[in-house]
């Protein structure tokens, strides 16, 4: 990604100016609009201008935080491997329930959506707390949701520990990974957040085999008690979370440390056209997104027999999302202002034809070219998420932003997967599923097509209220010029 997640914490980071496309004359904000700005209620003095070490200390914290990626979102990635083994641990695998399938793939698209579904509410923990205390807490929470899981008899319980537990514990321990990386890199933050979201793909490819494994010699139980030390080291990892930037401390009459809701919630951000067309269009291209993480695993196995190497199609989606997020968070510093949206679009393309596809390879080594495009365009999709939010609403709003967005990909990432469950269950196969899960990508790519234009005519008609402005100040200048005149000769 570019440098744009050194300002996803408000008060990370003193801006002097905002970008171009953000909102007008930031750098003249009166001080109280630079107190919001911070992240306080009351701020007695702005904070001089601060500039990361780049380096030092933060090349652990970036350690910590590709774990914290990888372990997260690897254990995510990989649930096509548990969702095979819940089906044999909690039912029958020969359709003796025909909803079978639905309620498993609950587990996994619930656990999925709770991350995204929590994230504005981990903007606002993150703000008051710190990065520190809101990571080790979270993932002390996912150790408490993975070690219940472990203990459970049936399916039913899993919606609560797993999908809810452990994935809130999850969103607490992963939003402030990204945040710290901004008290520490600036100049190599491309760099820097390159290799962190780079974790989830190297877990991602390493993950399925490990689990598969275990599950095979010590099964579904101790299984997730290993993923229990994996979230107990991400635990660990939080701890190094040092922040460089004092909190401001708030003067209000009432004499309160804590913000009020006004300034805890932006409601700025929503005065952006281009914005709102973003924040509605990716959610509705994500109908689909996660459907091949929970089903492919299952489909290879019923196309192609129990024995096919269905962990590889997990490879090849990690290596590839992995090339994808280094190479596209590159070439986005290249492409201008809310251009950027295009890539966004190019990779929804390709991810809903490829999910078209997906039934359409009678041959294993169809699948693997699938997975290695979709794996691409998704690490695409991925980086570029907080440039394009910079561009639309500026570097002061770019949390909240972000937070909001996840919070709404919550709903198309829960429900997708249960519906293709669905399909399966009623219709005999995942062909009908699959074709289904490409729609919704491309209806919202072309969705996201409009934004460019949309931003190119309000900062068209913004030069022009300025430009008007300016001329009547001017204006206002000269004609109070002349009427000074006769009083000064008198």
């Amino acid at each position: 990604m570019t440098e744009t997640q050194s300002d996803s914490e408000p008060h990370t980071i003193s801006m002097t100016e905002t970008h171009p496309d953000g909102e007008p004359t930031p750098a003249a904000a009166a001080p109280e609009e630079k107190q919001q700005e911070n992240g306080g209620s009351g701020v007695s003095e702005a904070p001089a201008e601060f500039e990361p070490p780049e380096g030092g200390w933060g090349w652990v914290v970036m350690l910590a935080s590709m774990w914290c990626n990888g372990s997260v979102f690897g254990i995510q990635n990989a649930f096509g491997i548990m969702f095979v083994a819940l089906l044999k641990e909690f039912g029958s695998d020969k359709d003796n329930d025909e909803d079978l399938r639905f309620k498993t793939a609950w587990v996994g698209s619930l656990s999925m959506g709770m991350i995204f579904f929590c994230s504005p509410i981990v903007s606002v923990f993150t703000d008051l707390l710190g990065c520190r205390i809101t990571a080790v807490g979270g993932a002390a929470v996912g150790i408490v949701g993975l070690l219940a899981s472990s203990f459970v008899t049936s399916l039913e319980p899993l919606y609560f520990t797993y999908g809810v537990v452990f994935a809130c514990g999850c969103s607490f321990a992963y939003q402030p990974s990204l945040v710290i990386l901004g008290h520490y890199f600036k100049k190599r933050l491309g760099l820097v957040n390159g290799i962190v979201t780079a974790g989830s793909s190297v877990f991602t490819i390493t993950l399925p085999y490990l689990m598969s494994a275990l599950l095979e010699r010590v099964g579904l139980q101790h299984t997730l008690r290993v993923l229990a030390i994996f979230m107990f080291i991400l635990m660990l990892a939080g701890l190094t979370y040092k922040p460089l930037l004092p909190k401001p401390v708030s003067s209000s009459k009432s004499g309160s440390r804590c913000p009020s809701p006004r300034k805890l919630f932006n409601v700025h951000i929503w005065k952006s056209l281009g914005y709102r067309i973003w924040a509605f269009g990716i959610p509705a291209a994500l109908y689909g997104y996660y459907v091949p993480y929970v089903h492919l695993m299952k489909h290879v196995e019923e196309r192609f027999g129990e024995d096919a190497n269905k962990e590889v199609l997990l490879t090849c989606l990690g290596i590839t999302s992995g090339v994808g997020r280094l190479i596209f968070g590159r070439v986005a510093d290249y492409v201008p202002g809310v251009n950027k949206v295009f890539l966004q679009v190019s990779s929804f393309m390709v991810i809903g034809v490829m999910s078209m596809m997906i039934p359409l390879c009678h041959v294993f080594g169809g699948l693997i070219a699938v997975c290695l495009l979709m794996g691409l365009f998704d690490g695409c999709f991925i980086c570029i998420m907080a440039p394009i939010a910079f561009e639309l609403v500026g570097s002061q709003n770019v949390s909240q932003a972000i937070g909001c967005l996840l919070g709404m990909m919550s709903i198309p990432m829960t429900v997708g997967p249960p519906i293709a469950g669905f399909l399966r269950d009623r219709l005999g196969n995942y062909d009908v599923a699959f074709y289904l899960a490409g729609i919704p990508p491309l209806i919202g790519g072309a969705v996201l097509c409009v934004i460019p234009w949309v931003e190119a005519r309000r900062k068209k008609e913004a030069d022009a209220t300025a430009e008007t402005t300016e001329n009547m100040l001017e204006h206002k200048s000269h004609t109070d010029a002349k009427n000074q005149d006769p009083e000064s000769v008198i």
